[in-house]
C-alpha cells in the first residue's frame, strides 16, 4: 500500500485544475459480534448486533493509466507497481456502528457503541480484475489487518455485568470475499478476530483478570456495495 499512498500524493498536490474521475464504494450490511467471557455468560452463541458501514474511493491501475502525464517521472515507477489502493473521505467515519439492545430473551446484555479504522495494511488478495472485465472474474479474496478504536457502552440485567465504558484500542485480522454481481453493485462476506488491550467489566483501568475482561470479539458480516463514479478536484 506504500506505492498507493505515493501515488495518491502525488495526484492530489498537482497544479493542474482539472478533476480526476475515480470509482466510489459505498457499503452497508449487517454484522454479528461474539464476545468470549462475562458477556456470553448469560447469550450462549447468540451474537450481538451491528451494521458494517465503509465509504471510500478507489485508486487502481485504470487511474493511473489515465492520469499518468500527470504524475511527475520520478513517481512513475511506483505508479507502475499499483494495483488498487482504498482512500476514506475521513478516518472519524466509523467502520462498525454496535446496536444491540438490552431483551430479557436475548440474554439480557446489551450495548451500544462504535468501532473505527484509522489505520489498515492489505496482507494477501488476489489482482482485482480490469473493470472492464468483472463479469470474467467475479471473484476477489483479501486478508487485512486493521488498527481499531472501540468504544462501547455495555449494560445488562446482572449484578456481574454492571455498566461499563469500555474504550480501547485493538488489532483486527478480516477475510473479506468479495463477488460482482454487476459493473455498479457487489456483495461481500467474511469474519475475523478483534484483539483489545483488556478491560475488566465495571472498571476503566484494570486490565485483570482476563475471564472478566473484555479482550477479544469474533465477527461476521454481510454486505451490499454500490459502486458509483467520483470526481475528486485538484
Amino acid at each position: 500500500m506504500p506505492r498507493a499512498v505515493v501515488v495518491l500524493c502525488t495526484l492530489l498536490s498537482l497544479t493542474s485544475h482539472a478533476g480526476v474521475t475515480v470509482p466510489a464504494d459505498l457499503g452497508i450490511g449487517p454484522e454479528a459480534l461474539w464476545f468470549p467471557g462475562p458477556l456470553l455468560d448469560n447469550r450462549g452463541a447468540l451474537p450481538h448486533f451491528a451494521l458494517a458501514f465503509n465509504l471510500y474511493a478507489i485508486i487502481d491501475q485504470q487511474t493511473v493509466k489515465q492520469n499518468w502525464d500527470r504524475i511527475p517521472p520520478k513517481y512513475r515507477g511506483l505508479a507502475a507497481g499499483v494495483t488498487e489502493a482504498h482512500v476514506g473521505p475521513s478516518i472519524f467515519i466509523p467502520q462498525t456502528l454496535i446496536i444491540s439492545p438490552k431483551v430479557a430473551e436475548l440474554g439480557g446484555v446489551g450495548m451500544y457503541g462504535a468501532t473505527w479504522a484509522p489505520l489498515g495494511l492489505t496482507l494477501l488478495s488476489n489482482p482485482p480484475p480490469d473493470p472492464r472485465e468483472w463479469n470474467k472474474s467475479r471473484g476477489r479474496y483479501s486478508l487485512d489487518a486493521n488498527v481499531l478504536l472501540t468504544y462501547l457502552f455495555i449494560h445488562s440485567d446482572f449484578a456481574d455485568i454492571p455498566p461499563t465504558h469500555f474504550l480501547r484500542p485493538g488489532l483486527e485480522l478480516k477475510l473479506t470475499l468479495l463477488l460482482s454481481l454487476s459493473e455498479k453493485v457487489l456483495v461481500s462476506f467474511g469474519g475475523g478476530a478483534q484483539f483489545y488491550v483488556p478491560q475488566v467489566i465495571g472498571t476503566f483501568l484494570d486490565v485483570a483478570p482476563l475471564e472478566q475482561s473484555v479482550w477479544l470479539a469474533g465477527f461476521a458480516f454481510l454486505k451490499l456495495h454500490f459502486r458509483f463514479p467520483y470526481e475528486v478536484a485538484l
